[in-house]
């Protein structure tokens, strides 16, 4: 037998190890509430065909189930034969796999399986086919998908793309766009205090806790002798961010989401948002953030890394360093010049420019990145940890105060990475 978490013992083998979609499942039949028929039947899904004479055999939907998780987890049984993708005669055996998984399964589990077969079968033939985007379930993984491959794309294909990577889009702004637009403006209202306020700028709650002791008990009200406002409204930007994204492949995720930030970021008039994309050349998108589906289209994922060039490019377009918030996101690894991007990183820092370096922007979990590259921007000002979409906003409000960024993120959960080497 096998655990439940698909690992394999001396009497078997599990499907899928280590992404198996049926575990969670599995679990709840495990349960006090589960018939032993159907804690049987979900361990034969788990474990495959070698387990029907201890199982028992499978009838009904459950067979279809089957086939479904044995064309991509069974060696031999693939959608691809020999379990390659890319010949003809597979992909209207895909097409109907799409299908059925969107049939048999929730959403959630099809985007793991979804993952699992452009992975296990390298079936990146699957995204260039209309039919097959069709029956697709959008998720940001097939979006970086879409975009590793929007060179090799047929004509006919491009718009079937593009609708599939505006829903993902359309969905992750209605999700992401609010958080993100409320913490930045109250975060830029509160960034600077006003003595002598209008009454439409007036902090009310603030001046009603600073003149507590001004209480008329007479009058049963506080006369304040102080008031305290918000900043007025500048007529230009408050502040400008530089979104610099490391667009190799293993960023793919993170490009996704801070693509959309960037997006979200430059519809507000109070800040000044470029963002810039870089492997070995470096590519200013700032003219594409009005659309953030042109700007996926227009990455290129893949390619090796110069972040030294990169830093270079965002420090010329720096103009107010003190009013300057610099987000690199990059796994660090570093194919240019290591001691001139850390003598670029010191003299930002140096500058009064806020720096941060993201290592992922995404909900993967932990990434992989260079620790002792991480270690040496920490040590020299830079903080660099891992960050979710959900906890971005938070991060760019702390930066537009100027709060302790390393202080900020502890108070998340989030762990920075360490000082030295």
């Amino acid at each position: 037998m096998s655990d439940v978490n698909g690992t394999p013992d001396a009497d078997g083998t599990a499907r899928g190890a280590p992404t198996d979609p049926t575990t969670d499942a599995t679990r709840a039949a495990s349960g006090p509430g589960a018939s032993d028929a159907d804690r049987l039947r979900r361990w034969r899904l788990v474990l495959g065909g070698e387990a029907e004479e201890s199982c028992g055999a499978l009838s009904g939907p459950a067979v279809e189930m089957d086939q479904a998780l044995g064309a991509l987890y069974d060696d031999g049984a693939g959608l691809g034969g020999d379990r390659r993708g890319g010949r003809g005669g597979s992909a209207p055996r895909v097409a109907r796999w799409l299908g059925d998984i969107r049939k048999y399964f929730p959403s959630t589990v099809v985007q793991v399986m979804q993952k699992d077969a452009l992975e296990r079968l390298n079936l990146r033939d699957m995204l260039l086919q209309p039919e097959m985007l069709q029956g697709v379930q959008p998720d940001v993984h097939l979006v970086a998908n879409l975009m590793a491959l929007s060179r090799v794309i047929p004509a006919g294909t491009k718009d079937t793309a593009r609708r599939v990577v505006r829903q993902v889009v359309d969905e992750l702004m209605k999700r992401l766009e609010e958080p993100m637009r409320a913490a930045i403006t109250g975060a830029l209202d509160r960034s600077q205090r006003n003595r002598r306020p209008r009454l439409a700028e007036i902090d009310w709650h603030r001046t009603i806790r600073a003149n507590l002791h001004h209480w008329q008990a007479s009058h049963r009200t506080v006369i304040p002798e102080t008031l305290h406002g918000y900043g007025r409204k500048a007529r230009r930007p408050q502040r400008e961010i530089v979104l610099c994204i490391d667009q190799s492949g293993s960023m793919a995720n993170s490009v996704v989401y801070a693509s959309i930030f960037g997006a979200v970021l430059a519809s507000l008039p109070a800040v000044s948002t470029k963002l810039v994309v870089f492997d070995t050349a470096v590519v200013d998108m700032t003219e594409q953030l009005d659309d953030p589906v042109d700007l996926l289209f227009g990455v290129q994922l893949g390619g090796g890394t110069d972040i030294n060039g990169a830093v270079a490019y965002c420090q010329s377009l720096i103009r107010e360093p003190r009013n300057t918030i610099f987000v690199l996101i990059s796994d660090l690894y570093e194919g240019g010049v290591e001691p001139q991007l850390l003598r670029r990183a010191a003299d930002l820092v140096e500058s009064g420019v806020q720096c941060v370096a993201l290592l992922a922007l995404s909900d993967e979990g932990a990434p992989a990145y260079d620790h002792a590259l991480a270690a040496k921007l920490a040590a020299l000002g830079v903080p660099s940890f891992a960050c979710t979409p959900d906890a971005f906003p938070g991060l760019m409000a702390a930066a537009i105060r100027r709060d302790d960024i390393n202080a900020w993120a502890a108070g998340q959960g989030i762990v920075t990475a360490a000082k030295g080497v």
